[in-house]
């Protein structure tokens, strides 16, 4: 069975065919985000650490780390991003103990993870393109680190799912040539939008059981890519996840993350609350009015993205007798309940002297 590892200081990461699906958080990423690239240019790294530990808290067993500010200041990333990569590595594996994800289009970015990072890190990523296997494959045998091979080359991207898998077979043979192992190579074979191609999905699930069955590799994928540009993305992604592992998927890129309820959100479903006559009490905390008109939560906490993840776990039995499917829709205690441990009788808990 092949296995990809990934380790933390203190934790391992499995990807594989019998392993429960991996999720490498995306969320510390500034490409898009320009609130937090103002903050990362500026050094306020309290974006990151909030969204590094919710996305543990979610799920997450690996942490995508994209530095790719382009500074207002100084606009070449080869100068900017490598120190940018070592501090938030650094921030990041001193907040939370899962394996990181080191993602860069820029060499010296991704070498300075590398050297930074404690454990064995997941390197995010290579691509068919000639320049690039040169650059990156040599820090990857370097290393010793397993990587992320994007279905893309000199020719761009096709929509030929055939030549999709031409070209990340074409990967591993190159990576073979280096000593890199095939069970070190995550392929990406590049999840189109279904809104712009009705086949995408079908396509994508072709390509993962071909990766698997002929080239014996494990595969990720950006998630949210499927629903782009559509309605309800997180129906769409909910649907896609479980009949991506059940073509033989081992991991996806993606949020962990439910975000909280939006203030805007809350302000209108309380005006339109009051418009159809309904008396709000005035002492009604913000949590509890969210969940009582179903706009979610105040707080981060775990997507419906998870939940059909884990679902799809203890159907495939990668979850073994349910137990985290149990752990996790198991509801949290009470303010003042908190469980105590062993010794205790009849459900009583005992007071603090």
């Amino acid at each position: 069975m092949t296995r990809t590892i990934v380790e933390s200081k203190t934790k391992t990461a499995i990807i594989g065919f019998d392993q429960p699906f991996c999720v490498i958080g995306e969320r510390i990423n500034p490409t898009g985000r320009k609130k937090l690239a103002a903050e990362l240019e500026a050094g306020d790294f309290s974006t990151v650490e909030a969204d590094a530990i919710a996305q543990v808290a979610a799920g997450a067993t690996v942490l995508d780390i994209n530095a790719g500010v382009v500074y207002n200041s100084n606009p070449d990333p080869n100068q900017t991003e490598p120190p940018l990569m070592r501090k938030v590595v650094e921030l990041v594996q001193g907040l939370v103990d899962v394996p990181l994800c080191i993602d860069s289009s820029v060499p010296g970015a991704l070498e300075a993870g590398l050297e930074t990072c404690e454990g064995r890190p997941l390197l995010n990523s290579v691509t068919g393109e000639e320049e690039r296997l040169e650059l990156v494959l040599p820090l990857v045998k370097k290393y010793n680190v397993p990587v992320v091979a994007i279905s893309n080359d000199d020719t761009g991207i096709s929509e030929d799912p055939d030549v999709r898998f031409a070209v990340a077979k074409k990967i591993v043979e190159r990576a073979a040539d280096f000593g890199i192992p095939a069970h070190d190579i995550v392929v990406d074979p590049l999840v189109m939008p279904i809104g712009a191609m009705g086949t995408a999905g079908q396509q994508v699930f072709t390509l993962v059981r071909r990766l698997r069955e002929e080239l014996g590799v494990n595969t990720t994928c950006g998630a949210s890519n499927i629903s782009f540009g559509l309605p309800n993305r997180h129906g769409i992604n909910n649907a896609f996840l479980p009949m991506a592992m059940g073509a033989g998927m081992t991991s996806a890129i993606m949020n962990p993350i439910a975000l909280p309820v939006k203030e805007a959100d809350k302000a209108a479903k309380r005006a339109e609350a009051e418009a159809a006559g309904i008396i709000i009490p005035e002492d009604m905390d913000d949590e509890t009015f969210c969940q009582m008109f179903g706009l979610g939560s105040t707080k981060p906490r775990a997507g419906k993205e998870m939940e059909a993840i884990r679902a799809a776990n203890f159907l495939t039995n990668n979850d073994p007798h349910g137990g985290e499917w149990i752990k996790f829709n198991k509801a949290p205690p009470k303010a003042g309940e908190e469980e105590t441990g062993r010794g205790g009788r009849g459900g009583r808990r005992r007071r603090r002297a």
